[in-house]
């Protein structure tokens, strides 16, 4: 069926050109567009946290071990104690007032920008949702909710820059997987890694800017740090390594620097095998003991501010750094809903949208 068979009796809804006169209505084709958020927890109490926390480690795509390896060392020993630690981390950046994790929070207020953009350009030919890997609103019920509103197109946007394993495939396997699901499955399009885009380094340019003008000195050095994977990940083909560090590269062009003034770091490790490096809190520690007083850490990965910038890097790795000897630490805020960043993903959209619309 195509949005020519469908003879339109109310806004959105209609009948079958060929049907006859007890035919259920139907919606009228459209195309959906999904951004497609990591994840949170509903609450930061030890359930919540542990149900959130089983889904995201149990993900192959973020813990790739043989499962009787790994599951009775997740079950019996890591998610009897992660829950309390992990809780205590979201309860330091939890939005109180709407009592959600900040990642919800900027996820939804991305999306409505994104849609109210997106619908100055194309009109009522799109409908914008947002769904998260891990925890709500699940993937399956997003995508299902736009096929019930008439999408039998929809394009799934997962707001990671460079492309990744455990983020920008594991977003698409989800999506898939409710595609397998289902009697009428929509065409479906996902959105590569978007982190060359001259808008999107704009507005990275732009943040960067806008901050260190802000600050009370000049920071000597910003620190590029992004989410970490093991080294393996690297040698078995996963490009996310190598696209983070042309991101640094590419934002050092775009802001007339030179080598001195910006380097690249991986957070977030765990486990005992070796991983991309260097290790960002470790590497922030290591300049202030070469002097540096005053740094600035920035994440290109991340489209939203979240537990692992919000407190990772403003806490733990702050925390690194001053006591290393360092004396002003400055974090750039990602990206979240600036208007810049928002019109860098509606003009990726848009490229990706061609030929449907």
């Amino acid at each position: 069926m195509s949005a020519s068979d469908v003879e339109l009796d109310q806004p959105g809804q209609g009948r079958l050109a060929h049907a006859g006169p007890d035919h259920p209505p139907v919606t009228r084709a459209k195309v959906g567009v999904v951004l497609a958020n990591l994840g949170t927890p509903d609450a930061t109490d030890y359930w919540s946290m542990r149900r959130y926390l089983n889904e995201f480690l149990s993900d192959k795509r973020v813990v790739d071990y043989a499962s009787w390896k790994w599951q009775p060392l997740l079950q019996g020993i890591i998610l009897t104690k992660r829950p309390f630690s992990s809780g205590k981390a979201y309860r330091s950046i939890w939005n109180e007032e709407k009592d959600e994790s900040p990642l919800l929070t900027i996820t939804r207020d991305q999306t409505a920008k994104f849609a109210a953009r997106l619908e100055r350009e194309l009109g009522d030919k799109v409908v914008v949702d947002f769904c998260m890997r891990y925890g709500n609103p699940s993937t399956d019920s997003v995508l299902r909710r736009l096929q019930a509103q008439g999408c039998e197109k929809i394009l799934f946007f997962p707001l990671y820059p460079q492309y990744a394993s455990p983020t920008s495939a594991t977003a698409n396997d989800q999506a898939f997987r409710t595609l397998m699901k289902l009697k009428w499955q929509p065409a479906i399009r996902t959105v590569p890694a978007y982190f060359e885009h001259p808008a999107y380094l704009d507005a990275l340019a732009a943040s960067v800017t806008e901050t260190y003008t802000a600050a009370e000195s000049r920071p000597d050095i910003l620190v590029a740090s992004y989410h970490g994977v093991p080294k393996r990940y690297l040698m078995e083909g996963d490009p996310y390594h190598c696209q983070c560090q042309k991101t640094t590269r590419l934002l050092k062009e775009r802001l007339g620097w030179d080598d001195s003034q910006i380097v690249t770091a991986f957070q977030s490790q765990f486990g005992p095998e070796e991983w991309v490096g260097p290790q960002t809190v470790d590497h922030v520690a290591e300049l202030a003991r070469q002097g540096h007083k005053h740094i600035a850490v920035i994440s290109p990965a991340f489209a939203s501010d979240c537990v692992e910038t919000l407190e990772e890097i403003n806490e733990e790795i702050r925390d690194s750094f001053l006591h290393a000897g360092g004396e002003h630490f400055t974090y750039v805020p990602c990206l979240n809903d600036r208007d810049d960043h928002i019109e860098a993903l509606v003009q990726v959209a848009l490229n990706e949208l061609g030929g449907w619309i």
